[in-house]
């Protein structure tokens, strides 16, 4: 269709082919929507075949290294981010070491 066509039309036709393309666009896309669905749901029962889930290996307990003195109950094993209270006391001046667990 030619845009001189839409110009010679009148408003009741235009919006008469208005909602026939709306009413198309509709049918359309709920054609296309059921037929993505259709697929996802075959390539979702198609993965659930083929891979089996695997577990994590189970990780060792680390045991606590350093402690804080003025809260017992805090500590850190020396692995990951250093918690605050202890870069607070090593920016004070002290060393890691004054913070380590003994172990008999």
């Amino acid at each position: 269709m030619k845009s001189g066509d839409l110009k010679s039309m009148s408003a009741d036709e235009l919006w008469t082919l208005h909602e026939q393309v709306i009413a198309e666009l509709g049918r359309k896309m709920t054609a296309e929507k059921a037929m993505l669905e259709d697929r996802l749901r075959k390539l979702g029962s198609a993965d659930r075949n083929i891979l089996p889930k695997r577990e994590r290996r189970p990780y060792p307990k680390v045991v606590p290294k350093y402690r804080n003195p003025k809260n017992r109950s805090e500590t850190w094993a020396g692995r990951g981010k250093q918690p605050r209270w202890l870069v607070a006391l090593l920016q004070s001046g002290k060393k890691l070491e004054d913070f380590r667990i003994t172990r008999a």
